[in-house]
């Protein structure tokens, strides 16, 4: 039992040896997940497979070599004898319908995709980091508010049990007020419930330990008016969506890697030519008789060959009917992704400024009701309402803050994922 203890705290002790702390800002969130992302591990290794690919498609243009050596024995009337050769031969391909060069070119553009796939990715990333961000922020900043307010209930619920201990409030004003003070500490609860588990969602998406211990950095978010004032027109966002998404980028590679696929298949109803030439000689032999031999003259070959295709039973039409049927999906897959683009970053735009509508009103709403509230609180102090007005007037508050708060996230975040269709660094 004792050494089942100390296992055990043998263990605990290394597992909290190997947790951290971090305290991050949104653009060290993007960093850390970029460089943890398996799943953007994974594309760094295809790239370079496909750079690999790349290199050796550019060597077959070069002739190759070879050496090769044999030893013979045989047995015949004359008894045992011995003989052997050595060689060199090389082969060089001339012309193959361009499939050469076809191949390389489309190498390099599946290499060139998959760095453009990595940009979509590490875009979609961004836009999860910060929608997570973001998240953690709003409930933060309601947390906040919460506990302003759980104090203001717990001087009230003071104040109440003071005013019942004299007689000038009722019995249930009093409960009223415990109730009111036990509901805000549950608000307080909740919300730190909701930002432990918003932390764990946001670790998820950076690759991190879940034992690690995560602090966000809290940025000025007092002035959003910029978000408005900085932006563009609804057509300059979207042409620079159009220059810098990489959706549009990768349906263009495919384009141009279907293309090639054309070109490869009819390459197929051109002869090829090829050249080779060899040279060897014969090595050191024994006759049954024990007499050896040196054969030292050189047999030397060089040649053409040249393949022409007659006949390949449709299998060659059959490929280009097919890759050329490939390249219209291509193109209309782009055409589909223009479209989709448009829409997507049309649609961005009019929420933000959506958003920003929002997010006035909800502010002109929120100071208004917070300064109702104080002058409530006061009138309460003084006598002049009664309890049930004063929660009335705090919840309505509390409602009306908690509002404004989301339609200040939404901002932001609606602001922010129009910047990445645009191809801007994102950044708090």
């Amino acid at each position: 039992m004792l050494l089942f203890t100390l296992s055990l705290l043998l263990s605990c002790s290394m597992i909290a040896q190997e947790s951290h702390s971090y305290r991050f800002t949104l653009e060290d969130c993007i960093r850390y997940a970029f460089a943890n992302s398996y799943e953007r591990k994974s594309m760094e290794l295809t790239g370079k497979s496909l750079e690999a690919t790349y290199e050796q498609s550019k060597m077959q243009r070069l002739p190759n070599l070879s050496a090769s050596a044999g030893q013979n024995i045989s047995n015949n009337a004359n008894g045992w004898s011995t003989s052997g050769n050595i060689g060199l031969g090389s082969s060089v391909t001339i012309y193959q319908g361009g499939q050469l060069n076809n191949t390389i070119e489309q190498n390099r553009l599946n290499l060139e995709r998959n760095t453009v796939q990595m940009e979509r990715y590490d875009n979609q990333t961004t836009t999860q980091i910060l929608q997570s961000f973001l998240t953690i922020l709003g409930n933060q900043e309601l947390l906040n508010y919460q506990l302003e307010v759980l104090k203001t209930s717990s001087e009230q619920l003071r104040q109440g049990r003071i005013k019942y201990q004299v007689g000038t409030i009722l019995e249930s004003d009093l409960l009223l007020l415990e109730a009111q003070y036990y509901s805000d500490s549950n608000n307080v609860v909740d919300s730190r419930i909701n930002i432990d588990n918003n932390l764990l969602d946001l670790k998820v998406l950076l690759s991190m330990n879940p034992t690690d211990n995560l602090e966000i950095v809290t940025p000025d978010t007092e002035n959003l008016d910029g978000l408005r004032d900085n932006l563009p027109s609804e057509e300059e966002a979207i042409q620079l969506a159009m220059e810098t998404m990489p959706d549009l980028r990768i349906s263009d590679y495919n384009i141009k890697i279907a293309e090639k696929s054309v070109d490869m298949a009819k390459g197929n109803y051109l002869p090829s030519i090829s050249a080779n030439a060899n040279v060897g000689m014969g090595v050191l032999s024994f006759d049954g008789n024990g007499v050896k031999q040196w054969y030292s003259t050189p047999s030397e070959s060089a040649g053409i060959s040249v393949n022409i295709p007659i006949f390949s039973r449709g299998a060659t039409k059959a490929n280009v009917k097919k890759s050329q049927i490939s390249l219209e999906q291509a193109q209309l897959d782009y055409e589909q992704t223009q479209l989709s683009v448009r829409q997507a970053v049309s649609q961005a735009y009019r929420n933000v400024i959506s958003a920003y509508n929002a997010y006035k009103v909800s502010e002109v709403r929120e100071n208004a009701y917070s300064k109702s509230f104080d002058a409530y609180n006061i009138q309460y102090q003084f006598g002049k309402i009664t309890t049930v007005e004063l929660l009335q007037q705090q919840n309505n508050y509390l409602n009306v803050l908690n509002t404004y708060i989301q339609n200040k996230y939404s901002l932001l975040m609606k602001r922010k994922i129009l910047d990445v269709y645009m191809g801007k660094r994102v950044s708090l």
